[in-house]
């Protein structure tokens, strides 16, 4: 684990850093060769098609929407024209099988802001 990124957790208080290590964990699952590092203030996974950001209340869950229609953003929240993101407020609200077919889908039809 790259050392900002683990003092960026380390930061978090519960829940959030309990969600963040979950859903980092299912990433790493879904994506073998997802590569995670400290940017934009938060956890930027694959080179920018993800971030994990622990909000105030929750933690938001960022896909890139580069190259996804209109159907497939929207299961997406947020206005942003490059990205857009979930909201999980608590551990128990994680429904590993969705997160994994949206991690599957942004992997393989978006690209990333930087590329």
């Amino acid at each position: 684990m790259d050392k900002k990124v683990k003092q960026y957790i380390d930061k978090q208080k519960s829940p959030q850093k309990e969600i963040i290590m979950a859903v980092r964990k299912i990433f790493f699952k879904t994506l073998k060769n997802c590569e995670e590092k400290y940017g934009w203030g938060v956890i930027v996974l694959c080179r920018g098609k993800f971030y994990i950001a622990a909000m105030k209340n929750r933690v938001h869950v960022g896909f890139s929407i580069i190259g996804l229609d209109k159907e497939e953003i929207k299961f997406l929240e947020g206005g942003g024209k490059t990205m857009r993101h979930i909201k999980i407020p608590d551990l128990v609200s994680i429904d590993e099988v969705e997160l994994k077919k949206l991690i599957e889908l942004v992997n393989k039809k978006a690209k990333c802001v930087k590329c």
